[in-house]
């Protein structure tokens, strides 16, 4: 398997033939402990359904913490399951790399990996170099939605827009729902002191645009109130 290896030290000289099986043998090794792993992982419980893992007939119980623990070691074991698919394909990779003769050679730049690199992480693609580069390049992803949704929060407030709109908008639409409760408590709110003030604007006159247009039009009805 090993020999055809390309692989130098920095001295340029061949790198001998037992410290290339080293190399072998360890990507063998890691290969096995990450199969190890990932059936560990489907083993414990991922490769059935969240509720069914539970007992429960349904994952959506009266408050979003009844099963927060349980959602998040199931988000923590589906994120190790597909970090260890993804080490396992570049140990697979290396490998290959090792039957053709190619182990040890930079993808970017075709020059020879470092022994010091390869000692370090057998699976290396690239020397340091080009990984740099390629972790400087790596454009940051965002949602596709932001540019026709933009901006991308709080975009139906429309108390501060232009055109001086009085509507019913999305900050009126969340202030009627939090009026229900939430998950949240005023502890969790710094500067909050009872569940009213968990919401943007609570002290808004809902349903006027001015507070004069609160002034009630039945003026007899207030005079009758006055004389009692």
């Amino acid at each position: 398997m090993v020999e055809h290896f390309r692989l130098l030290t920095g001295s340029e000289q061949p790198l001998q033939q037992e410290k290339a099986e080293a190399f072998v043998k360890q990507l063998q090794n890691e290969k096995l402990r990450l199969m190890e792993e990932i059936d560990a992982l489907e083993e414990g419980g991922l490769g059935d359904t969240m509720s069914y893992s539970l007992g429960e007939l349904s994952v959506y119980d009266n408050h979003p913490a009844d099963i927060g623990d349980e959602l998040f070691e199931r988000s923590k074991d589906v994120a190790l399951r597909d970090n260890a698919h993804v080490l396992l394909e570049k140990v697979e990779a290396a490998l290959v790399k090792a039957d053709n003769g190619t182990y040890g050679i930079c993808e970017g730049c075709g020059e020879d990996i470092p022994l010091a690199r390869l000692a370090a992480m057998p699976s290396a693609a690239l020397c340091i170099r080009c990984q740099q580069a390629a972790d400087d390049a790596r454009p940051v992803l965002r949602p596709l939605e932001e540019a026709v949704l933009e901006p991308p929060f709080q975009r139906t407030f429309m108390d501060q827009s232009e055109t001086d709109f009085v509507g019913f908008d999305g900050e009126d639409a969340l202030q009627a729902v939090l009026k229900y409760g939430s998950s949240d408590s005023p502890q969790d709110i710094p500067g909050s002191y009872d569940y009213k003030a968990l919401f943007p604007n609570r002290n808004e006159h809902q349903g006027i645009a001015e507070k004069t247009d609160a002034i009630p039009q039945n003026t007899n009805a207030t005079e009758n109130k006055t004389e009692r």
